[in-house]
């Protein structure tokens, strides 16, 4: 599972499995009390792929197994990120983009205003895999939505605008689960890409990766969840090489940054706090998520 330069993937191999994986995670979340992540659509993409292992997770409902285990976390960043399209679109921004939209449906099961868009970015081999999917169980949007078939690492505004993207408008941006699988310098482009399309009120969602040397702390971490003292091979997907301090860059270019504390969010905001959290799961979730809003 190791990363190169350019490598691609589809839905079951590298960063794409990642997506499905959150996938079957938030079908398991419907199982927990309260459920947040509110995906009837997430079971169809499991079992679609034929991924033997979230299959078997997903027909025992196995919440002692690592799906789900990573369906009581995946369910409060899910939640958090539905709430702020909500928050968003009662602002008035409607243009919504969801950069790295791996196998995410909320074109289809958030409630839209009729003249809102949804623009999901992704691999091609993933968007075509989704497609597939959604046309099978005859699926419609609750709004319009534009499948954007791009590399985050390379050029992707132009296929965005081209999608009919209007940077003169107020634009909610949505990085779930993206950050820590893009190197360095890739995410320093990608946020000035995304303040340059950005009009005045547009916001920003995010989760971001690790910092340098942090991958080493959360390996030594993770082995202590293992059950076989191993390290967690998602991690050699991730990146944390150097690149800009992004809540400080954001806020030099007029945008007003807030820090986002999922532990208390789902303890205090959404009814299901988190008991014997991992350290590292705690950490994460307490403090790498945060949203923005351009100001100037």
């Amino acid at each position: 599972m190791s990363r190169t330069p350019g490598d691609t993937w589809d839905i079951v191999t590298s960063v794409g499995f990642t997506a499905l994986a959150v996938c079957a995670a938030r079908a398991l979340d419907a199982a927990l009390e309260p459920p947040l992540a509110n995906d009837t659509f997430a079971a169809s993409f499991v079992a679609a792929s034929g991924e033997p292992n979230l299959m078997t997770a997903l027909a025992k409902t196995d919440l002692s197994s690592a799906v789900g285990f990573n369906a009581r976390w995946v369910g409060v960043r899910t939640r958090f990120f539905d709430d702020f399209f909500t928050s968003a679109i009662r602002c008035g921004s409607r243009q919504a983009v969801i950069l790295a939209a791996g196998l995410d449906c909320r074109a289809y099961r958030l409630v839209w205003p009729d003249d809102c868009i949804v623009y999901e970015v992704d691999q091609p081999r993933v968007l075509e895999f989704k497609q597939q999917v959604l046309d099978k169980r005859g699926a419609q949007p609750s709004t319009r939505r534009m499948a954007v078939a791009a590399d985050l690492r390379e050029d992707w505004v132009r296929p965005l605008v081209a999608a009919g993207f209007d940077p003169a408008q107020p634009t909610a941006w949505a990085l779930e689960g993206l950050l820590p699988y893009l190197p360095g310098p890739a995410q320093d482009v990608l946020f000035e890409k995304l303040h340059e399309l950005s009009a005045v009120g547009s916001e920003i969602a995010a989760e971001l990766g690790p910092e340098p040397g942090e991958l080493r702390e959360y390996a030594e971490h993770m082995r202590t969840v293992r059950q076989d003292g191993t390290q967690s091979p998602i991690l050699d997907l991730w990146y944390d090489d150097p690149h800009i301090n992004i809540k400080s860059w954001l806020r030099e270019r007029g945008w007003d940054v807030t820090s986002a504390d999922l532990v208390d969010k789902a303890a205090n905001d959404y009814g299901r706090p988190f008991h014997g959290l991992p350290p590292v799961f705690e950490r994460l979730l307490r403090t790498k998520f945060f949203t923005a809003t351009r100001k100037r």
